[in-house]
């Protein structure tokens, strides 16, 4: 943002929105021009985010306690040509009306565009709440846009106004309370806005769940436009289909309809209302950003906090409100960290998702394998840090295999085991469909063993703590060669002890630092040669994530195994006593084999060279 005027600290000031803000207002005025009523519900959805903000901060400090009868008012005026919604909310000082309504991060911005470009109309209209910008639709329907602003707990107020056109002016207000008042004045053509009846029915149609209560300035009287009814709260058959979603994306500020809804009253010793969203989209802000749930609290109706984390990290896509009468309303953060409520809570509520998973995964037709295409990479986060619910986890998680086509479980794959196979084999890495190439595979396939293939970040870790499944251990295939001995032999003639034996040592010395060991591998029976990690050190897809990550540090070289078996090691077996001659064929090996891992030769120069000499000497031999 640039300042175009300078002005005393509480003067009046004119300012230049940023870049990103100035492209945000043509895409949000012109790609949704014809979902203009939207407007109504980003601005009544911000001034309950207010209310609901300043009640928060007033269980800390009862000085910032809203009226007991704090309300959202809308007031069209025909004569001035202005629609006002006014909240008793938190606020904004004038640090905050410049931050929060002169500026948004480009990558947002870049995002948003992206999305719009993708989306059907009525998926788009959800999206400029998701990006957190829904204050900009004021200006679909306002030629000006005025914000009078007063933050709780200060004797002052600002005034924001612009007419979006590039350029704001924050100055020196009234308002005799903490809130703010958003003053649009309306162009020529949306003067249906005026009308407090069309006023109403947008309000009914797009924010009936909102619990702040909501009026209208009609014919000099205030009339209640919503009924504040906490959805959740009324039985699960008295709340359409139609209510839930668009409450989902109230929440969530999310866009399309939940996959599943759970909805019940919880009675007993413990006694609470739930409703909770499962999504059926991936959201477009990654699940990996924050690893919090951020299902509602609410005591008696009452939000108290979205960050009471009333589920696991690994179910943070969940959606959705928990509502108690057993917490007291001026619950602290400390008693939320302690109480036994809460904890039982968390358990009931986790428990209850769990129970909808595994019977949606039991059933072929529930859509549950497009969801865990979107989420399965944050459920295995169990396998890793949630002992309580692994085994759960584990039972109704799918994966990729090297035998069959589509997602596999891990009972499934139990099935399918061959005569004598005692573990699940696992092989790690960026990309499945690659995997299944991996040489690694080729000592498992051979025998028919079958191994499951992981391609998610997660992927590099859970296997080290889980471990076990349905009594059978859970192994990386790459450290699994001596199982193989145990499976059948393949088949394949026997390779020379000695030469081979001769060739290791000889390539053990012409590779010097470069690997740690060179071995024979019974995991080879078509690739001539394969890297493995040092017996001691993290597996290599784990070696390339920490070294990306900044973090790998001093990590212990390969180790380059060799198949004794494969006509070009048989060949340069043969030629083992000549150290100068495998001098070359040595780094080719290593250069191999690390292209075979997804990385490059250590010298691509000197790599590329080489293979042109040996298909000239080849070709020349040929001819």
């Amino acid at each position: 943002m640039t300042e175009t005027a300078t002005a005393p600290e509480q003067g009046a000031e004119t300012l230049d929105f940023s870049a990103e803000v100035g492209r945000l207002l043509d895409l949000v005025v012109h790609a949704l021009y014809s979902d203009r009523e939207i407007f109504l519900r980003e601005l009544v959805a911000n001034a309950a985010d207010a209310t609901d903000r300043r009640r928060i901060e007033s269980l800390t400090d009862g000085a910032l306690a809203p009226p007991a009868e704090a309300k959202i008012r809308i007031l069209p005026d025909a004569a001035a040509r202005t629609l006002t919604i006014s909240d008793s909310g938190i606020g904004m000082s004038r640090a905050e009306l410049i931050e929060h309504l002169g500026t948004i991060a480009r990558s947002g911005t870049q995002a948003f565009a992206a999305a719009l470009g993708s989306k059907d109309a009525e998926e788009r209209t959800a999206l400029i709440g998701q990006f957190g910008v829904g204050f900009y639709s004021a200006f679909m329907v306002a030629d000006r846009v005025e914000v009078v602003s007063r933050r709780a707990g200060v004797d002052h107020a600002f005034r924001w106004s612009s007419d979006g056109r590039g350029r704001f002016e924050v100055a020196p207000a009234t308002r005799e309370e903490a809130g703010s008042d958003v003053v649009l004045h309306l162009k020529p053509d949306a003067s249906e806005f005026l009308d407090a009846w069309r006023i109403e029915t947008v309000v009914r149609k797009w924010a009936d769940h909102v619990t702040v209560p909501i009026v209208i300035l009609r014919d000099g009287k205030e009339v209640a436009a919503n009924e504040g009814t906490a959805l959740w709260r009324k039985p699960k058959g008295e709340v359409s289909d139609e209510q839930a979603a668009e409450f989902y994306r109230h929440l969530g500020h999310l866009f399309g309809s939940p996959w599943v809804r759970l909805h019940w009253k919880a009675e007993g010793a413990l006694e609470f209302h739930a409703m909770l969203f499962l999504p059926e989209e991936r959201p477009l802000q990654p699940t990996e950003e924050e690893r919090a749930s951020r299902v509602r609290l609410h005591v008696r109706r009452m939000f108290i906090t979205d960050r009471a984390d009333l589920l696991p990290p690994w179910l943070r896509f969940v959606e959705g409100v928990i509502d108690t009468e057993d917490l007291p309303l001026n619950v602290s953060r400390e008693m939320l960290q302690s109480t036994p409520v809460l904890a039982r809570i968390r358990k009931a509520v986790t428990n209850r998702v769990l129970t909808e998973l595994k019977t949606r995964a039991a059933n072929p037709d529930s859509g549950y394998l497009r969801f865990w295409e979107n989420f399965g990479a944050v459920m295995k986060e169990a396998l890793w840090d949630d002992h309580d619910h692994q085994d759960e986890v584990a039972a109704i998680a799918r994966f990729r295999s090297s035998a069959v086509e589509g997602w596999t479980s891990l009972a499934d794959y139990v099935g399918r085991m061959v005569a004598g196979q005692e573990a699940i084999y696992v092989l790690a890495g960026e990309d499945a469909a690659r995997l299944r190439h991996a040489p690694v595979l080729e000592g498992f396939r051979a025998r028919g063993v079958e191994v499951l293939l992981l391609d998610d970040a997660i992927d590099a870790f859970w296997p080290d703590r889980f471990t076990r499944f349905d009594g059978k251990p859970i192994r990386r295939a790459a450290q699994a060669g001596g199982d193989l001995a145990t499976l059948g032999a393949a088949d394949q003639p026997p390779p020379d002890g000695e030469d081979i034996a001769a060739l290791t040592a000889a390539l053990r010395t012409a590779l010097g630092d470069a690997v740690s060991e060179v071995r024979t591998s019974p995991l080879l029976s078509d690739s001539a040669v394969m890297l493995a990690a040092a017996a001691r050190g993290p597996d290599l897809h784990m070696q390339r994530l920490l070294r990306r990550s900044g973090r790998g540090g001093t990590l212990p070289a390969p180790v380059l195994e060799i198949n004794p078996r494969h006509g070009l090691i048989r060949a340069l077996a043969a030629r083992a006593g000549d150290a100068e001659a495998l001098a070359g064929p040595a780094r080719l090996l290593l250069d191999l084999a690390r292209l075979q891992e997804g990385d490059a030769p250590e010298d691509p120069a000197r790599f590329a060279a080489a293979i042109a000499a040996y298909m000239e000497k080849g070709l020349a031999a040929a001819g």
